[in-house]
């Protein structure tokens, strides 16, 4: 079952964000599972994210895979977040923008 997962990363700035996006490359190797992504940061600097993947299993290997040993080596503890089922997906035309 698809999954929306809303996240913060407390202390997850921007610099850190970008460094991972390149040491990650999930933009040109995009990890299974996932379908949609969009960052952003609050009025503290920190992260703010909203991500659609298939499954939390796929969200889970993910984070357990790829992203924990970046936030790690950064210093810098993982997005807390909520996890809910995905009721409806609408791709708007026009989305690959």
């Amino acid at each position: 079952m698809a999954i929306l997962f809303i996240g913060k990363g407390n202390g997850l700035t921007q610099e850190i964000y970008e460094n991972g996006r390149k040491e990650l490359n999930w933009e040109a190797n995009p990890p299974p599972g996932l379908i949609f992504h969009a960052a952003s940061f609050d009025e503290s600097g920190n992260l703010r994210l909203a991500d659609i993947w298939e499954s939390e299993e796929q969200l889970n290997n993910f984070a357990n895979t790829r992203s924990m040993p970046y936030l790690q080596k950064a210093n810098v503890s993982p997005p807390k977040g909520e996890i809910f089922p995905i009721h409806n997906v609408y791709p708007v035309p026009g989305m690959e923008r």
